[in-house]
């Protein structure tokens, strides 16, 4: 599936455009596509609040919206945006000021660096704000459900909070004789305890706080006509109305509780091992991350594959392998510290959870296991079977995200060795997310420039008006070490910095060039869609080398349409212009990409003369709103006005083919037409 590309709601205060210009740029230019509007008066401003914005980058320098009128307008606007104020010069009095006037931050002028960490720190603020509304939503809605389940219980349920009943159910109320909870309101629970039992429930309350985990009493209950009967009384942890409190299950039916906790215990099981299964150690490792974040409670996750388990199963037989697997497990359980959770996470993989661990503790004990497995020979009906493991280790920390992260990464970290017999412990460094540091991504640069490794793909670019073209864009990707694609958004900026993004660009010119000739021989009649960086739109030999390069391979130049970003032309509008005249005159074809997120898009187009016009992906995303189907109708008709041909990319689903075709749209890209592929191998005559 595609990446959703959702713009940046960007409005900003300025009088300059010339300089709202720029501050979009940094913002493409870090990959943040934006959706922007520009006020200089209070009108304006008070006028852009009638839609959603996401942030508000105000200049010093806007005379008519100085930051206390601004911020007036947006408080009694009510909108959920964060405000950014630039001032003058970096002055604690004016960043104070700021401050105190309401704004979220404030940042002198030309400190783009520091702007862009202030704005992706507050865009995930807000991204934070409205994921926990949505989440308060869908609380209120499971507490609602879950009050209607309370109710509706058979069992016998109450809340109670500090020895006092603050709730109980129907079947609660009815168990002890009374007719509603309000006669339970200034009810202790210790009096509806036989007096013989009191203490002993007054202490597991008072102890009960030391632990989390469920506790069971046995006493007799006493009903309001002071009946007595035997009862097994549940107490675990809970929260009502945002209290902490405890909450009480009464059963009456001790064989049937009794029955009820062994099912439970077999239900945790995994028949084979007598280890954990999946399921509850999935809820045992929830627990962990949760004490984790909460609590700082650390803990160690091993990931213990076992090798050559296939091999195992042919031999062995499946009635044979599920006793080595219980003898396994128990050489397991034997080894590690008898406070580690064990469990059968799949065939062939048990996990182990220490808490209060780091992974280098660990290590010893992981260290022994592997070297007592591998010397270790399992008798099995007759029959000597033998085996290694391969350990991945993972930290559970206040950094975890979720629980599935850390088992990934101890899977990733189990797989770093195919020979087996090994134990890797999880590096941060290591994982690729982590470490997408411009070090580790230019010597990935580097090593794919000198290897020949980065990989081409290819997306056709379809017609909606019956053009018998035959369009690909070709799409670059870096391929890691692992094999994982890496997208031009999440290297190439490190490339520009590292001086590496011309030397890329003419790679992907001069594969495409060869894998074009190659096409075009087999009677194609193909043309391709190749990006240019910005760097390139400042090499003054590009145009020389690629006519040198169209010439070996007998090309036409026209079989390419060299594709730039409107925020990169922008940035640099006189050396675009300058090329694409040049290119022009080698007869190469031009697209404008990524176009209508700029202040005043129009105005690049008054400058540089294209055949195409790409519009930004975002828009594509915001068209099951009408309001947004007009906008982009409105624009598509100027574009068409001055005989630009358009392409609407990120088509992902049928619903919106026929907003386009209404729109006037003459290409379509997506991957519902078909996704990105390493062949030019899509049938376009099958679209006639």
């Amino acid at each position: 599936m595609a990446i959703e590309r959702k713009a940046v709601r960007l409005l900003i205060l300025e009088d300059s455009q010339n300089e709202a210009e720029r501050i979009v740029s940094l913002f493409r230019n870090s990959g943040l596509p934006t959706r922007v509007h520009r006020a200089d008066t209070p009108e304006a401003l008070s006028e852009a609040l009638a839609n959603s914005w996401d942030l508000c980058i105000a200049s010093y320098e806007c005379t008519q919206l100085p930051l206390s009128t601004a911020l007036k307008i947006l408080q009694k606007s009510e909108r959920d945006l964060s405000f950014i104020q630039i001032i003058e010069e970096q002055d604690s009095d004016l960043i104070i000021e700021a401050l105190q006037m309401g704004a979220q931050d404030a940042v002198p002028k030309g400190a783009d660096e520091h702007l862009m960490l202030v704005v992706n720190r507050e865009l995930a603020n807000l991204q934070e704000r409205r994921t926990r509304r949505t989440a308060e939503l869908a609380l209120h809605e499971a507490e609602k459900r879950c009050q209607l389940l309370l109710d509706s219980s058979i069992d016998a349920i109450a809340y109670v909070h500090d020895g006092m009943h603050v709730y109980a159910n129907r079947a609660y109320l009815k168990l002890f004789g009374y007719s509603s909870v309000d006669d339970l309101e200034c009810t202790p629970m210790t009096d509806l305890i036989a007096p013989e039992d009191q203490a002993g429930f007054k202490e597991l309350l008072r102890n009960y706080h030391n632990d989390t985990a469920q506790a069971d009493f046995l006493c007799n209950g006493v009903n309001l006509s002071n009946e007595a009967f035997a009862a097994r009384i549940s107490v675990s942890p809970a929260t009502y109305d945002g209290e902490a409190c405890v909450q009480v299950v009464i059963r009456t039916d001790n064989d049937n509780a009794e029955l009820e906790q062994k099912l439970k215990a077999i239900s945790s099981q995994d028949l084979a091992t007598g280890l954990y299964n999946r399921q509850r150690f999935l809820e045992l490792l929830d627990t962990a991350t949760e004490r984790a974040i909460n609590q700082e409670e650390t803990a160690s996750l091993a990931y213990i594959k076992i090798d050559a388990y296939h091999r195992l199963t042919s031999e062995l037989g499946i009635a044979g392998i599920d006793l080595f697997l219980a003898d396994l497990a128990q050489t397991v359980r034997q080894t590690l510290n008898k406070n580690t959770q064990l469990a059968r996470l799949a065939d062939n993989v048990f996990c182990a959870l220490q808490p209060a661990t780091t992974p280098e503790q660990q290590q010893p004990e992981l260290l022994r296991l592997l070297e007592q497995v591998a010397e270790r020979l399992y008798d099995v009906s007759g029959r000597t079977a033998q085996t290694t493991l391969s350990i991945g280790v993972a930290a559970i920390s206040e950094k975890t995200g979720k629980a599935a992260e850390v088992l990934d990464r101890a899977r990733r970290c189990s797989e770093e060795n195919d020979q087996g017999n090994h134990l890797h412990i999880h590096n941060p460094v290591d994982d690729l997310a982590a470490s997408a540091s411009r070090g580790n991504i230019i010597a990935m640069i580097q090593h794919a420039l000198e290897t020949n490794s980065f990989r081409l793909l290819f997306q056709p670019v379809i017609s909606l008006r019956g053009e018998q073209d035959e369009l690909y864009e070709v799409l670059l990707r870096l391929v890691t070490p692992q094999g994982d694609e890496v997208a031009p958004n999440d290297f190439l900026n490190a490339a520009i910095s590292a001086g590496l993004a011309e030397k890329i660009d003419r790679w992907v010119l001069l594969n495409s060039i060869k894998l074009l000739t190659q096409h075009r021989a087999k009677g194609h009649n193909t043309t391709l869609f190749v990006h240019l960086s910005s760097a390139s739109l400042q090499d003054m030999s590009l145009v020389a080398w690629l006519a040198m390069a169209l010439k070996a391979a007998r090309l036409p130049a026209d079989s390419l349409i060299l594709q730039i970003r409107e925020t990169d032309a922008i940035s640099h509008l006189k050396q675009a212009r300058e090329l694409v005249e040049e290119l022009r005159g080698l007869h190469c074809q031009i697209a404008l990409g990524q176009f209508g997120c700029a202040v005043n898009p129009f105005n690049t187009l008054n400058h540089l003369n294209v055949d195409y016009v790409k519009i930004d992906g975002s828009f594509t995303g915001e068209l099951g709103e009408h309001a947004n189907q007009e906008a982009l109708k409105e624009m598509l008709g100027a574009l068409h006005s001055q005989a630009k041909r358009t392409i609407v990319p990120f088509v992902e689903s049928a619903s919106i083919l026929s907003v386009l075709w209404q729109a006037g749209v003459n290409y379509i890209q997506g991957h519902y037409l078909q996704e990105p592929s390493t062949t030019m191998d899509y049938d376009f005559g099958a679209n006639n």
